[in-house]
């Protein structure tokens, strides 16, 4: 079936920079967009960064200037490059893969399990 996995979280101090990795696995047709999406406690999830298959990005308004993501389609691989991280970044961080499997007519969303970016000052 399907499997998302990323990695890449962990604890870092406020100035510097974490990578994430996202891959997904699955008889996928296409995979219309990856990105990433984070949650803090008490927090509505929000959308940190994704992109298209026709390369197409977007960036929450929060993390643009400091977060780059970026994309190996032939590997169904998303990576979030984090600079310059602060304290309001520690969160929970999803991959989501919106794709469409060779046993279904539509398009779906698809999640990783979430890993953990903590900020230290």
């Amino acid at each position: 079936q399907v499997h998302v996995e990323e990695s890449g979280g962990g604890l870092v101090q406020a100035g510097e920079s974490l990578r994430l990795s996202c891959a997904a696995s699955g008889s996928f047709i296409s995979i219309r967009a990856m990105g990433w999406y984070r949650q803090a406690p008490g927090k509505q999830r929000e959308l940190v960064a994704d992109i298209r298959s026709s390369g197409t990005k977007n960036y929450g308004n929060s993390v643009k200037g400091r977060f780059t993501i970026s994309r190996d389609n032939a590997k169904n691989t998303v990576y979030l490059q984090m600079n310059s991280l602060k304290l309001e970044d520690t969160a929970v961080y999803y991959c989501n893969v919106e794709g469409r499997l060779e046993t279904e007519i539509v398009t779906f969303d698809y999640w990783g399990q979430g890993t953990q970016v903590t900020v230290s000052s």
